[in-house]
């Protein structure tokens, strides 16, 4: 496994080690749909139908030149709908709870902004800050030394090694060709294809492959 990506074991360790922080529900989301860092800055809640279970890409906040600017996502197909697990509409409903509780505690303060995450007065949050707080909670969780980017990286590389086809993740991720991906987590690419081999050979010979 890469130095820049967590295994399944060690995204599920962090997961566990921030439950009880505040955005909590933004590192579950990273870590089970590999989503960019400014795609999650700017999710609003009209781009999640929890009911459904899916979550629409729309745009993003990026950083140019220390300013943060609202821009549409990276490529043409980074404009997706993904589904949600439940345990990560689980982890969203919950914080829509708490940030409607912010609402009320900052009443008139509180500045509206439809984002899902931001800080506890509305405020939206910089793309940097999220970098920075991720850095101290795997620190804090005693792990590799990751960026942001690289739970996308570590959510493509558990997906692949759970069987989930190149294509799906290709898409899930946003990327503009599968070739993109392929080329991005060929070091995952040996244990698919013995899985692959094992499971094909499985169901053509039976029980005595």
């Amino acid at each position: 496994m890469s130095e820049h990506v967590w295994s399944p074991q060690q995204l599920g360790a962090f997961i566990s080690s921030v439950s009880a922080t505040r955005l909590a529900a933004m590192w579950v989301l990273f870590a089970t749909t590999g989503v960019r860092r400014g795609e999650a800055a700017a999710l609003t809640w009209r781009d999640a139908d929890l009911d459904a279970g899916r979550l629409t890409i729309r745009r993003a906040r990026v950083v140019v030149n220390h300013a943060v600017l609202d821009s549409t996502p990276k490529t043409e197909k980074s404009v997706r709908t993904i589904g949600l697990d439940p345990a990560t509409v689980k982890a969203l409903r919950s914080h829509k709870a708490r940030q409607a509780a912010e609402h009320l505690a900052w009443d008139g303060d509180y500045r509206p902004t439809e984002l899902v995450f931001t800080w506890e007065d509305g405020r939206p949050l910089h793309p940097d800050l999220i970098s920075r707080t991720f850095k101290r909670l795997a620190e804090m969780a005693k792990l590799p030394v990751i960026t942001v980017h690289g739970l996308r990286h570590s959510y493509a590389s558990a997906a692949l090694e759970a069987g989930v086809a190149m294509k799906v993740v290709s898409d899930r991720l946003g990327h503009s060709g599968m070739s993109i991906t392929a080329d991005l987590y060929t070091h995952v690419r040996p244990e698919i294809d013995q899985q692959a081999a094992d499971q094909v050979a499985a169901l053509i010979l039976g029980g005595g492959a």
